[in-house]
């Protein structure tokens, strides 16, 4: 796991190096043990490294190929690296001086070229320089797990694991997309391949992008819907809870490949216990353990945690958190936010007590809900689609009702069911996108000065993968989780783990993402998924692997006592951040402040979550010097 970093195109450019090294000094936290920069030509790569596979220096990057006509930067672990190495070796065309799967990627693509993404089994972003060319190949990993953004002007395209890398340079104007700001409004992020930096861009999962003299070329070479294994549709519950299992255990097993130690967050729930009780059963030492408590009881999965560690024997650490302590934390917490979110805190705050136990590698159990619908947005979804008949009634009838039930309660025109009952159909490419909405478009008319509301990216997302490609297939279950690994897993929930575990120079893998296992589970019959107990697919797959208390007990979400603490101890903190975003002229002079305190009087309309993404969205404008553009 590592930062990478790189320049096309230096003409004009004063010292190239010295600023790629601006850029990677930017993202140090990533990689503390090594560092470097390499000109060859056009191009300037940059590398800070976190030593897992190889730790000695013969494997810093960049990392030169022995003839010395390509150069490589690579941020992630290729997990099937050791087969792919026997192989190239079998067929005689590159002598190894390393022991590390970067010097094997090297390899690889340039015996196959792009075709060798198909072969890799990992997380990954990479760019390969092929210098007598003068040609950079960029790509990312299929979900991605790994980020990669890039910025295209006045002949130079620079790209790098972070945005704040980006604005280092001084190429990049420090503005917020309006749209963005929009899109983040919506959905407390900003949606691939837009960022909310004006102009900066991230390369989509499953994409490479070739960059040369004569174009900027960008393609997908895997896309989520096309690959899933339909051939499971067919098959008996038993054989569907048979590959499950061995599925997953070769994930965990695959993912406990390195040189330093490892653990893995517990929250006590199904799936990090999952992990945990599959890493028991394969590792041969205990596995380290870690979790994160609360003095709220109704949000502490404390005793759940020491279930599951008592039972697999685990060297437990837990971290006791309260408002106070993460008061004290929230400057080094929101200044490790790359990409402003509404999410992440907690694992920022997981990954330190893991790193301080000398910890360098953590699995995490994310990805499960979204594949084996784990969250309410499915049943919600699968209510709706019941009720497709109310699509069959004239739009002009709907409207009619519509306006009734608004005279009879107002509040009912700022919720998101006006949007339900006019839709055109309720399938799951027309009802996702309200699952994850924090604000319509009514709302947001109340806070923005001059509102404009470009098209819904997670419309236009769903409308791509099951219009436009091979979801219509899909089981209707497959079809929200295609929602939910592309929009809210991609852009949300990967992007903080990233950021924040990084932060600590921790790596986090997610077993639950392998691309084998996730394939396999889309194409899954729904009655074998419908979620009449919480993800009654996995664990009956998982047999009796889990205490029956970890199986029965109901979900809770690993989530911090985020509206208690926002009225009292962060209540200065929020306040203030909300009324210095308010005075921006994008905002209605006033509608912020109400806003806040209309949370402040608990007034259920200005939920906590809309609010907290405001405050990180300030928080990170001020840090970074952003202004909106016009």
């Amino acid at each position: 796991m590592c930062g990478i970093a790189g320049i096309y195109g230096l003409e004009g450019l004063n010292d190239p190096g010295s600023l790629v090294r601006r850029m990677t000094d930017a993202m140090a936290h990533r990689g503390p043990d090594a560092d470097g920069v390499y000109v060859g030509g056009n191009v300037a790569l940059g590398h800070r490294r976190l030593s897992i596979i190889d730790l000695s220096h013969s494997a810093d990057q960049p990392f030169r190929s022995p003839d010395g006509r390509h150069t490589i930067i690579f941020n992630g672990e290729i997990y099937n690296y050791r087969a792919l190495r026997s192989e190239l070796e079998g067929m005689g065309h590159w002598t190894f001086r390393t022991s590390s799967d970067t010097e094997v990627l090297l390899a690889a693509y340039l015996i196959w070229g792009a075709a060798c993404l198909d072969r890799l089994e990992g997380m990954f972003a990479f760019a390969v320089l092929n210098e007598a060319e003068q040609e950079l190949f960029i790509a990312r990993d299929r979900l991605g797990i790994k980020p990669l953004y890039y910025h295209q002007s006045g002949g130079h395209v620079v790209f790098a694991s972070e945005v704040r890398s980006l604005l280092a340079t001084g190429l990049v104007p420090r503005l917020v997309d309006p749209d963005g700001l929009v899109d983040h409004l919506r959905y407390q992020t900003v949606h691939a391949p837009a960022t909310l930096v004006k102009d900066v861009y991230m390369l989509r999962p499953g994409h490479w992008m070739r960059i040369s003299d004569q174009e900027v070329a960008i393609q997908q070479w895997w896309g989520l819907s096309s690959n899933v294994q339909m051939e499971t549709g067919d098959l008996p519950l038993e054989e569907v809870h048979k590959g499950i299992r061995e599925r997953l255990r070769r994930a965990v097993e695959k993912r406990l490949i390195s040189d330093v130690p490892f653990g893995a967050f517990l929250s006590g729930g199904i799936d990090s216990s999952a992990i945990v009780g599959l890493m028991a059963e394969v590792s041969n030492a205990p596995v380290h353990t870690f979790s994160v408590v609360f003095d709220e009881e109704e949000f502490s999965e404390e005793r759940f945690a020491a279930i599951v560690a008592k039972r697999f024997r685990t060297e437990h650490t837990t971290l006791r958190l309260r408002g106070k302590d993460l008061l004290d934390s929230l400057g080094d917490v929101l200044s490790s936010m790359d990409h402003p979110s509404g999410d992440g805190v907690n694992t920022w705050m997981v990954s330190r007590a893991t790193k301080q136990a000398g910890i360098t590698v953590a699995l995490s159990g994310l990805g499960s809900d979204e594949i084996f619908a784990g969250y309410p947005v499915f049943t919600r979804s699968k209510d709706l689609f019941d009720r497709r008949w109310l699509a069959q009634f004239p739009r002009w009838m709907r409207r009619y009702a519509l306006a009734a039930l608004v005279r009879i309660k107002p509040s009912f025109a700022r919720s998101n069911w006006p949007q339900v009952l006019l839709m055109e159909s309720m399938s799951a490419d027309d009802t996702y996108p309200l699952s994850r909405l924090l604000a319509n478009d009514q709302v947001l008319q109340g806070l923005l000065s001059r509102p404009r509301f470009p098209k819904n990216s997670v419309r236009e997302a769903m409308h791509r993968m099951i219009r436009s490609e091979q979801g219509h297939r899909l089981p209707f279950f497959s079809q929200v989780s295609l929602g939910e690994l592309d929009t809210y897993l991609a852009n949300v929930l990967l992007r903080d783990t990233d950021q924040m575990s990084m932060a600590h120079a921790l790596e986090v893998r997610v077993p639950f993402l392998d691309h084998d296992l996730v394939e396999f589970v889309l194409g899954v019959n729904d009655r074998f998924k419908y979620p009449h107990t919480p993800k009654q697919l996995l664990t009956a797959a998982l047999g009796d692997l889990l205490p029956r208390e970890i199986i029965d007990r109901p979900k809770m979400g690993f989530v911090l006592p985020w509206p208690q603490w926002m009225r009292s101890e962060l209540r200065t903190f929020c306040g203030e951040r909300m009324h210095r975003l308010g005075q921006r002229q994008a905002f209605k002079p006033g509608a912020v402040d109400a806003f806040w305190n209309a949370f402040i009087q608990k007034d259920p309309r200005a939920n906590w979550f809309r609010i907290w993404s405001m405050v990180v969205l300030e928080d990170w404008m001020e840090r970074h010097g952003m202004d909106i553009a016009e």
